[in-house]
């Protein structure tokens, strides 16, 4: 069952990478969009999850409440979402304004299908076991398909489009092809949970408004996700501008492939090493090494430009090093903060907390796109379709090239004050007198739910991150 539920990070991984890493490339360089324009239709749609997202997490409570299953929300993502992310590139002979509307609401509609699969998927590992070992095991496997998915789509996808020259045929054909992929995610998911046994149960608020109250109400998770939403802009923006970076500073749209395999490709292999270090010092201390070493990356690729292609590689490696910790220690450190409020509180939150966090992630990774976009139209990026080659004022080629290093580079170090903060306040809650005497009269029981357990106190030491397991490998699709 944890390879099965793992299995639905195929689709989240590829959702949340392939439009990232090629849409706005593919607006202003394919469909002749100009960068700003670009841009809005690449924001706007995912920022509709903010709002989305929270509609569909009370659909699914009411829906386990009355005694339902989570199951059919992921079986209507995994049927919509594939047909949906196919058609995303198979626009119509449009240019221009025609296009980016196009785009948009293809994207849109997309968005709303990964909204009902992603939610209740990510609600899962709280309901179906309250053993913080054994969750961890099954988050594990989730972040190891996540690095599989997030590589194999993002080599698959930009090798499939370029092979036949950037033209919108070849788009289309990327499009069916990468679909494939969330398909057997998603359905492989919705199959293995059907006997998946529900221990716990716990309920979003019902608005995006009454979520951040709640999570206002704990500043630990209010710092982290700070922490969360800014690493993940400042990965946002290096997505969205190595295809560029690969076009006009290394000189070849190919090189984008093997630049996002030297990202990408450390992420299953070294994750082991970022949890020994988490075991050994600290889910914060390894935090700390993750956060520096991806803003000196970061800052090291602005250096390819005036050196040589080698040095961007070498030095998005390293982002790629660093980037499997900031995808894997953030979420231990989830675990531990949501453990400690229910410890507080007497209330299960984790569906609130979770759907906050989500919609923090989507919001930061879709803005990610449009500030580049911002970038590259202050700069005066020209766009055009896949028929001309246009010749970049010095100027553009500066803001893509700083756009894609000093920018995330910046972000990442402003990351790292929320960080300074977790940890003093996560140190501040572990330190106060125990939860069972501080803590108010919990809540009543909904109907139709059961009491929660007594929770562990939280733990005053360093986290205790569980080994991963190796992923099965992928089929190709």
């Amino acid at each position: 069952m944890r390879i099965g539920y793992g299995l639905g990070s195929l689709a989240t991984g590829t959702f949340g990478t392939v439009p990232g890493l090629i849409l706005l490339y593919y607006l202003t360089d394919v469909l002749a969009v100009p960068a700003a324009l670009a841009g809005a239709a690449v924001f706007l749609p995912k920022a509709w999850d903010v709002l989305i997202n929270p509609l569909v997490g009370a659909a699914a409570d009411r829906s386990r409440v009355q005694g339902g299953s989570r199951r059919p929300f992921l079986l209507a993502g995994a049927l919509t979402l594939p047909p949906l992310f196919a058609l995303l590139f198979a626009a119509p002979p449009l240019r221009g304004g025609a296009a980016a509307a196009y785009v948009a609401a293809l994207f849109l509609l997309a968005a709303t299908a990964y909204a009902v699969f992603q939610v209740p998927y990510v609600t899962l590992p709280a309901e179906m076991t309250e053993d913080p070992a054994e969750r961890g095991r099954v988050l594990a496997w989730r972040v190891g398909f996540l690095g599989v998915a997030i590589l194999l789509s993002g080599a698959l996808a930009p090798a499939i489009a370029h092979a036949d020259g950037d033209t919108p045929a070849s788009y289309r054909t990327m499009g069916v092809v990468v679909a494939a992929l969330p398909a057997v995610g998603m359905l492989g998911a919705w199959r293995a949970v059907r006997h998946a046994p529900t221990v716990a149960r716990s309920a979003a608020e019902p608005s995006l408004r009454a979520q951040l109250a709640v999570a206002r109400d704990n500043p630990a998770f209010t710092a982290l996700a700070g922490m969360w939403t800014v690493q993940a802009l400042a990965v946002g923006v290096m997505l969205a501008g190595v295809q560029y970076f690969a076009t006009y500073v290394v000189g070849s749209p190919e090189a984008v492939t093997p630049l996002f395999a030297c990202m990408i490709g450390p992420l299953v292999l070294v994750m082991p090493l970022w949890n020994r270090l988490a075991r050994a010092r600290g889910t914060v201390f390894a935090q700390w090494c993750a956060s520096l070493l991806f803003t000196a990356a970061a800052a090291l690729v602005f250096l390819t430009r005036y050196t040589s292609p080698v040095v961007g590689y070498a030095a998005v490696a390293l982002v790629g090093v660093a980037y499997a910790g900031l995808q894997l220690l953030p979420l231990t450190m989830l675990a531990d903060t949501l453990a400690a409020d229910t410890a507080r509180t007497g209330r299960r939150r984790a569906a609130t907390f979770t759907g906050v966090w989500t919609a923090a992630e989507t919001l930061a990774l879709a803005l990610g796109s449009g500030v580049f976009a911002v970038v590259l139209a202050l700069t005066g990026f020209r766009s055009s379709d896949a028929s001309e080659e246009v010749a970049q004022p010095a100027a553009a080629l500066s803001g893509i090239n700083a756009g894609m290093s000093l920018l995330p580079a910046l972000l990442a170090l402003a990351s790292c004050l929320l960080l300074n903060a977790y940890g003093r306040r996560s140190t501040a809650a572990a330190l106060a007198p125990d939860a069972a005497d501080a803590r108010e009269t919990p809540d009543a029981p909904r109907a139709g739910t059961t009491a929660p357990a007594p929770a562990p106190a939280p733990r005053t030491g360093p986290t205790e991150p569980q080994p991963f397991p190796p992923p099965a490998p992928p089929a190709t699709p």
